[in-house]
């Protein structure tokens, strides 16, 4: 499976604001362009491991393992 994910960008007033779209909840607001796209970077990185911990917290103990999908 390829990490790819989209981005979804737009100028707002002063603002850029931007999402990524296969990931609900992951959106940012910067001053410019170059911001937003760290910005969003960091935020679904962020997001992507709490998700993974979240997993893993409900998934309990007893499970065989984490496998890949591939």
């Amino acid at each position: 499976m390829q990490n790819q994910y989209t981005t979804i960008v737009k100028p707002e007033g002063d603002y850029w604001i931007g999402w990524i779209e296969e990931v609900p909840g992951v959106n940012c607001q910067e001053e410019t362009y170059e911001e937003l796209k760290k910005t969003l970077e960091i935020t679904l990185k962020e997001a992507l491991e709490f998700n993974r911990k979240d997993a893993l917290t409900a998934a309990g103990s007893g499970y065989p393992g984490v496998e890949p999908i591939k």
